[in-house]
């Protein structure tokens, strides 16, 4: 998620500012706008709840509404607010008398305290309440993490006390996690101090984002369907290199208790009291970065239009959306939005982050390029597709006009909008030109490669066709792995890439539209449970470090105890 100040002074209010004004109605006035009943209202205080896996049940068979992903460029420092575009989206579609719900992921407490601060979007196009959604809100992140390292622990007891299953110790591969950012944990040894705390190895820590258990919670269809997946996660492999299983340590069940209430969508509001549906937080660059399946066709058969979004460029979460959530719940998405921000794009020309707010036409121009490839990647799927304009209070119309023009050169509509600022009022136009664009084009929408093609020529066809590479490469040991799992009845998983989220290509510096390079392969994991394979590029780490300044040392509780420095 994103928290973009588009439109930002040193005279206007910070985001917490805004939504501290903000007039909530009590949840339950917001559940029954969507024919909620009341029993089905699982309550955390007044503007929070969740609602019950029965009422979900009930809802099977409905017709569903439009389904739109807000989606974006290769992101940057200078932010595009595809989170807070959502929000102001969705707002501006009620506004306009389309029933709609936008449904979002949770925010992570590592970027929270790490380079954000909240996540929640942005100035007056915000979900609330904004500071119990970046904390620890309904606990689901915290259900994923205990429910995962049950697992660890499961497995770490039954090595030690019989090792029935002959787990090789040397290939575990199941990894704790923590909700944070935390570097010293990316390689630990464990169970050093004698013989009564086990057999000491060598482990790893994830942030628990990237957890498979999250994306379990995200793609499981109800709790059933959650209890198969657990039981399918691989932890390791015995002495004679057979797979073992979650299921072979009786940990589906324990597991599944952790997340009982977990797999519940949590209901809120935006500031405009318009209904928003949070629930699990992947991210895009490390995981398939989609809010739940649950929370999604929950959401579909409550209203007529759906926003949802997918983390950061069209390059990872709009390309997961599409082939993982999309292709695993059957959906089929009616329109997509691309973010775009001056800032951005002259960013990506080339311009200095302190120098954004002086106009550089030519920077601009060349900046388009990133603009184009992401048109492109949506083409690739088939669905319609519009560009919104996040408009900075920054932006000259000359560089406004450079942007419209290149879009009519590209044969896409765009619309520019100033929700930050104005709230629904401020997106109206894009409202207006999304429902035009769904009610006269219908969606083709395929998936970019089909379930029978090798997982080997998968990732080239992501690489070539997404990233513009030239191919892709893979030491022997990767390699062999890849055909391991072919041979192993895995071919037919999709592909979850694990790459830095700020450039095409593996390489972080690498702005633009980078064409012909290699995507190099480090390091594969087959995820059993959630049904699709990691593949590892370049330098990514799935336990992010926290920044020389973190966010959480602008972070403090004031004497009345209200927060600060959460944006």
């Amino acid at each position: 998620m994103s928290n973009v100040q588009t439109s930002a002074t040193e005279d206007q209010p910070s985001d917490i500012e805004i939504a501290r004004e903000a007039r909530l109605k009590p949840i339950d006035e917001i559940g029954e706008r969507l024919g909620i009943p009341d029993k089905a209202l699982y309550r955390f205080g007044a503007h929070k709840a969740k609602l019950s896996n029965e009422f979900i049940e009930s809802l099977n068979g409905r017709p569903e509404g439009k389904l739109i992903l807000v989606t974006a460029i290769t992101p940057t420092p200078a932010g595009e607010g595809k989170t807070t575009t959502s929000v102001g989206l969705s707002d501006a579609l009620n506004r306009i008398g389309r029933n709609t719900v936008v449904c979002l992921r949770e925010p992570s407490l590592g970027p929270c305290f790490g380079v954000k601060g909240g996540a929640a979007g942005g100035g007056h196009a915000q979900v609330v309440p904004m500071e119990d959604i970046n904390l620890h809100f309904t606990g689901d992140f915290h259900a994923v993490g205990a429910a995962n390292n049950l697992l660890a622990a499961l497995i770490d007891n039954h090595v030690y006390w019989s090792n029935g299953l002959n787990i090789d110790p040397r290939r575990i591969t199941w990894r704790r996690v923590v909700d944070m950012n935390d570097r010293a944990l990316r390689n630990v040894v464990c169970s050093l101090g004698g013989v009564a705390n086990g057999f000491p190895r060598e482990d790893s820590f994830d942030i628990t984002p990237a957890s498979e258990v999250m994306a379990i919670l995200c793609l499981a269809e109800n709790i059933a369907d959650l209890r198969r997946r657990l039981g399918n996660i691989i932890v390791g492999r015995t002495r004679e290199r057979e797979p073992v299983f979650a299921r072979d340590l009786k940990a589906d069940g324990p597991m599944a208790v952790l997340l009982r209430d977990a797999m519940m969508p949590n209901l809120v509001q935006t500031l405009e009291n318009n209904p928003a549906i949070l629930h699990g937080g992947p991210f895009a660059n490390i995981a398939h970065g989609c809010n739940s399946v649950i929370a999604t066709q929950t959401a579909l058969r409550l209203a007529d239009y759906v926003v949802t979004e997918a983390g950061f460029g069209a390059d990872l979460g709009a390309e997961k959306f599409f082939n993982v959530k999309c292709r695993k719940a059957g959906l089929k998405p009616d329109a997509a939005v691309l973010v775009a921000t001056v800032r951005a794009l002259k960013m990506h020309g080339g311009v200095a982050q302190a120098d954004l707010c002086q106009e550089d036409p030519e920077a601009l121009k060349k900046g388009l390029d990133n603009l184009s490839r992401h048109v492109e990647n949506l083409r690739n799927f088939g669905v319609p597709h519009i560009v919104a304009v996040n408009r900075f209070a920054t932006d000259g119309e000359a560089e406004i006009d450079l942007i419209r023009q290149h879009c009519a050169e590209i044969d896409v509509n765009v619309a520019v909008a100033s929700h930050w600022a104005e709230g629904g009022s401020g997106a109206e136009g894009l409202a207006g030109e999304v429902v035009r664009l769904i009610d006269n084009r219908s969606s083709e929408f395929r998936p970019l490669y089909p379930d029978n093609m090798p997982l080997w020529d998968k990732v080239r066809t992501i690489a070539q066709m997404i990233y513009g590479a030239r191919g892709i490469i893979a030491d022997k040991r990767v390699r062999d792995q890849f055909k391991d799992y072919q041979a192993n009845g895995f071919g037919h998983f999709p592909i979850c890439i694990a790459k830095t989220q700020y450039s095409l290509s593996t390489d972080p510096n690498l702005k633009g539209a980078p064409s012909g390079h290699v995507v190099p392969i480090r390091e594969t994991r087959l995820a059993g449970g959630a049904e699709f394979l990691i593949v590892l590029c370049g330098e990514i780490m799935t336990m992010p470090g926290l920044p020389r300044v973190p966010a959480a040392n602008h972070m403090f509780v004031d004497d009345q105890a209200r927060i600060e420095g959460l944006f």
